[in-house]
């Protein structure tokens, strides 16, 4: 067997939490199972065990099975109890293995709330922190985000897990904060932190500096499709006037205004108007950066709605030690190898159809050679 992605060496670097007494199933073959079962529609682990049950034989072409297809109950103990953080950081390090990044490549931090991992008398759902190579179309890497603390707190450690040298990183208000500003510039890369009510006072003198600057380059761009079109102004700044305590953000090179304007034909619905502000760490031209901004939502529209959507991640109610997190890791496995196998020219809910159908496409997809 040859798996030139790597998949199982890199994960065989996982610690096996089981005791070696009655220990009838080998950890690999159980976390090949599950991603493999993800990747061909499972949802639950009865699911993966009656899916693998169904493709024993051919699962023997790769895996080894000493004693048989494990339980449901087998793999949900396994899930719950592999150290999260270990199976993230071999995550990591299989992504590294796919691919190399082009200098200047957009690399989207965002959170999503997995709301059905919500259990009775809990305060809130769990929380996951993802980051998104626009370009390559890879999910990167994940950290949760502790209970009692906030996406603040997770991006930072999500970044220092990343390589990210020389690319350009996109967070959101939650993120523009000066110590992860400060962290993205000592790691090589370039920051576009979106700026709202929280950094008022930031706020407040941008938009200062757009109202009374006379050197503003423009770039404006117009999106059409699904029955609405969509202007978009970019408005870039970078010879300050206005702005104080520019020093305290790291790098500090441009501030950015997008107006965006919204309208639906064949409809009654009302135009939509929004203006955002922007800081970045970059010196470059305006549709530079109204690309680069563009690119941010591929996060929402690339992964965040292909999770719900296509593989029912807000439906899923594993709760149980670290299972919710570890299925979490698992979706954006399957998620990474459907959207990098190329040859079959459908959307993510067509792939896994024809992966559970087709035995040959689906080891194409696992890039093994048997």
């Amino acid at each position: 067997m040859k798996e030139s992605n790597k998949l199982a060496t890199v994960f065989s670097q996982i610690e096996d939490p089981r005791s070696h007494v009655n220990k009838l199933h080998l950890l690999n073959d159980i976390l090949l199972i599950g991603i493999t079962a993800v990747m061909c529609g499972a949802e639950t682990w009865k699911q993966m065990e009656s899916f693998a049950k169904s493709k024993e034989s051919f699962l023997r072409t790769f895996l080894i099975l000493p004693n048989g297809i494990p339980s449901d109950d087998t793999i949900n103990r396994l899930f719950s109890a592999i150290d999260s953080k270990k199976f993230e950081s071999c995550f990591i390090e299989w992504v590294n293995s796919l691919s190399t990044f082009s200098k200047g490549q957009v690399v989207a931090i965002d959170g999503k709330t997995i709301r059905g991992a919500k259990s009775k008398g809990s305060k809130s759902p769990i929380h996951m922190v993802s980051a998104w190579a626009c370009e390559n179309n890879l999910v990167l890497g994940q950290v949760k985000v502790n209970d009692k603390s906030n996406e603040i707190t997770a991006i930072p450690e999500l970044l220092k897990i990343l390589s990210l040298e020389d690319c350009i990183i996109t967070i959101d208000a939650m993120g523009c904060q000066v110590k992860i500003a400060d962290q993205i510039i000592e790691q090589g890369a370039d920051y576009i932190l979106a700026v709202k009510g929280n950094q008022a006072d930031l706020l407040d003198q941008i938009k200062d500096e757009f109202r009374f600057s006379k050197e503003i380059e423009t770039s404006d761009n117009v999106y059409g499709d699904h029955g609405r079109i969509e202007t978009r102004k970019c408005c870039v700044i970078s010879d300050f006037k206005e702005m104080e305590d520019v020093s305290k953000w790291k790098n500090l090179k441009s501030i950015i205004r997008i107006m965006s304007k919204r309208e639906f034909k064949n409809s009654d619905r009302k135009s939509e108007e929004a203006v955002r502000y922007y800081i970045s760490s970059l010196e470059s031209e305006a549709d530079n950066f109204q690309k680069a901004i563009r690119s941010h939502w591929a996060i929402e529209n690339k992964l965040h709605w292909i999770l719900d959507v296509a593989f029912n991640e807000d439906g899923s109610r594993k709760r149980k030690g670290n299972a919710s997190q570890n299925y979490s890791i698992i979706l954006k496995i399957a998620l990474n190898l459907l959207k990098n196998e190329h040859s079959e020219k459908q959307g993510i809910k067509g792939k896994r159809l024809k992966a559970a159908w087709d035995n040959d496409y689906l080891l194409k997809v696992l890039n093994i050679k048997v």
